[in-house]
């Protein structure tokens, strides 16, 4: 059954040891400032961060979330250009792995098997990643992203690896 109305995610909490130096972090980042909000009081802070062109928003501060610093992994961040936006962050002084994808074609693997050094060989979409952790160890993925997917995307799509489209389709690779 399908859901009449919209939702959409809006915002992630990001939990961090020191608040002043994750923002300056995500500053670096380049990614913009929404809101900086310090109670009366002292006792709850909360920033906001939106990175370019999302729709979703980070949040972090001070009484926000009772996760552990640094407990959140495998947070995405799409980009069209992964070499692009890797030598643009390192350029902003943002430490980042090199690129790597899964040979598996479908989604990196977390424990790290089935991973080779490098961008997907044919660049396809959905395919190449590299890292970069916040100063408290929250980890984010950069995904590069060419093409979207779809359920009427054909078995031979040049854009996908094999296994993505046979996952889409119900099948095993061809």
């Amino acid at each position: 059954m399908s859901i009449s109305f919209d939702m959409k995610l809006e915002i992630v909490v990001i939990p961090v040891s020191d608040v002043d130096r994750a923002k300056r972090f995500y500053g670096e980042l380049g990614w913009r400032l929404d809101l900086d909000f310090t109670s009366s009081e002292g006792d709850y802070r909360v920033i906001q961060f939106t990175p370019p062109g999302s729709g979703c928003s980070i949040m972090f501060g001070k009484n926000m979330t009772p996760a552990a610093p640094g407990s959140i992994r495998g947070l995405h961040l799409v980009v069209s250009d992964l070499e692009a936006a890797r030598n643009e962050l390192m350029r902003r002084g943002i430490e980042v792995s090199q690129p790597f994808h899964d040979v598996g074609g479908v989604f990196h693997h977390a424990d790290g098997k089935c991973v080779e050094s490098s961008l997907n060989p044919d660049r396809k979409s959905y395919a190449s990643y590299a890292s970069f952790s916040d100063p408290d160890g929250n980890g984010w993925l950069m995904q590069e992203v060419t093409a979207r997917l779809s359920a009427d995307l054909k078995l031979d799509d040049p854009r996908f690896t094999r296994e993505v489209l046979a996952a889409i389709h119900g099948g095993a690779p061809a």
